[in-house]
């Protein structure tokens, strides 16, 4: 009996069997390279803009000079315009660390679960926040104006962040539209985004818009650097505990890159790490992990 079909010969059996293997040894190939870890020429790190950018990047300038003593590799800074410009550098490999908001960090980790949160920061009291590791969506308006209740907003003003800040826009679509049985848009009679915590801040004090939405944070740190009082806020509502904004990079760089830029974090304290906390005005770094965003995910 052939071994081989009528109209196949037996050459074609032998070269069937080396087909198979050079297949084999392509695929065995191709995955070994998949798995190889990533070691960049340089560190690429992005923050998304909340206070004044260049501010935020030149108070972490210890930060750079810290991860670039330890990784051996200098460190660029990617300046974005947005919360979704740094997810997607981090999701086209444009970005390898980077300081996301929640929602942010959320958003960029639904789309590839090798973006890693390992650390994050304890803030010190301030105007309107309590030391710890988490902080506070707040919907305020001006001291001086004739809003004192939720009620008395309806139909005005409204400013927001960001659509992928937390604080400044999806805890307010979500719990605050619960609070008041409303969606945004149906419960304010107009909405804009401003790209930052701090402009949302500086829009309401210019009666440009009516009321706002704030990050606890960074509405103490607007007023802890002079650019307004305290008495002029006036808070009609305060969300949950919010986990603060994380530090993630990405899983494909390679273990030892990785080690060293969680020791910075979270190693043995230093007179640099002192100063560089006290430039963002932090009390300590915390090591984190995605189960504790999951308080966002399980918002309604």
């Amino acid at each position: 009996m052939n071994k081989f079909p009528a109209s196949l010969s037996p050459g074609w059996g032998r070269w069937l069997s080396q087909l198979l293997l050079a297949v084999s040894l392509l695929a065995s190939s191709t995955h070994a390279l998949a798995g190889q870890c990533e070691k960049p020429q340089r560190l690429r790190f992005s923050i998304v803009p909340q206070d004044d950018l260049d501010k935020d990047i030149e108070a972490m300038r210890p930060l750079f000079d810290a991860l670039q003593s330890a990784t051996g590799l200098p460190v660029d800074v990617v300046k974005t315009s947005s919360y979704g410009a740094v997810v997607e550098g981090l999701l086209a490999g444009a970005i390898d660390l980077a300081n996301l908001g929640p929602a942010a960090y959320i958003s960029a980790r639904r789309a590839d679960a090798r973006i890693v949160a390992f650390a994050s920061t304890a803030k010190k009291t301030g105007a309107f926040q309590e030391e710890g590791a988490f902080y506070n969506a707040l919907l305020v308006v001006r001291q001086k104006s004739a809003f004192t209740s939720l009620d008395s907003l309806r139909g005005k003003r409204l400013a927001l962040v960001d659509p992928d800040s937390a604080s400044g826009a999806q805890i307010p679509r979500q719990a605050f539209s619960v609070r008041v049985n409303a969606p945004l848009e149906r419960y304010f009679g107009q909405i804009g985004y401003t790209g930052s915590h701090d402009r949302a801040a500086l829009a309401l004090l210019a009666g440009q818009v009516d009321a706002a939405f704030i990050s606890s944070s960074l509405l103490s740190s607007l007023v802890e650097r002079g650019e307004a009082d305290a008495s002029d806020f006036r808070v009609l509502w305060r969300s949950g505990a919010i986990p603060r904004n994380p530090f993630v990079y990405r899983d494909q760089l390679c273990s030892a890159i990785k080690e060293k830029i969680r020791a910075v974090f979270l190693g043995k304290e230093g007179r640099s790490r002192q100063i560089l906390l006290g430039r963002i005005k932090a009390v300590r770094f915390v090591p984190i992990a995605d189960a504790d965003y999951q308080i966002l995910r399980d918002l309604p």
